[in-house]
């Protein structure tokens, strides 16, 4: 039986707050850009942004494989309308502090969605194939395919790539 928290990521992820090819000079300007992209998808308030920044300057949010998971402190949580995700990759690189992040997954949560959210993108993060393929992405849908790779269908990535195997 599928597990019903599969793919929360993907729910929550509107295709228009996926930006592919964005530029920043540092940690703090990366942040802002991906509040103000859960700004604009009509998630957070415009304060969640400051809220963003005062959890990445106590605690990085930079989780490996070139990926961080910008979001706000615990009181920030009355900014958030909606609980949403927003996806920035940064083809340049952002130093975070030390090491270079290439993807911010931000987040939006009222309550503990989260969690379930952080579970999903560990799992992505722990294939190295899945997390150079998150770092590549080319399109919104290669994003979405990523973080739900059961899909609409219920098929599988791993399904979809043994049907392109030849048999015989």
């Amino acid at each position: 039986m599928a597990d019903p928290a599969a793919g929360a990521a993907a729910r929550l992820l509107d295709p228009a707050a996926i930006r592919l090819h964005e530029r920043a000079a540092g940690r703090d300007e990366a942040v802002r850009l991906c509040g103000r992209v859960l700004v604009d998808a009509g998630a957070v308030e415009p304060g969640y942004v400051d809220a963003m920044l005062e959890r990445e300057r106590s605690i990085s949010t930079f989780l490996g494989e070139g990926v961080a998971i910008p979001h706000g402190t615990a009181a920030g949580r009355d900014l958030v309308r909606r609980d949403a995700l927003a996806v920035v990759r940064f083809p340049d690189g952002v130093d975070w502090g030390g090491p270079e992040a290439t993807v911010c997954i931000a987040i939006a949560a009222r309550g503990d969605g989260h969690i379930g959210i952080l579970a999903e993108l560990a799992q992505v993060l722990l294939d190295p194939d899945r997390a150079r393929a998150l770092r590549e992405a080319a399109a919104p849908e290669d994003v979405l395919r990523l973080l739900d790779p059961a899909g609409a269908d219920g098929t599988t990535e791993d399904d979809r790539l043994e049907e392109q195997e030849p048999t015989g």
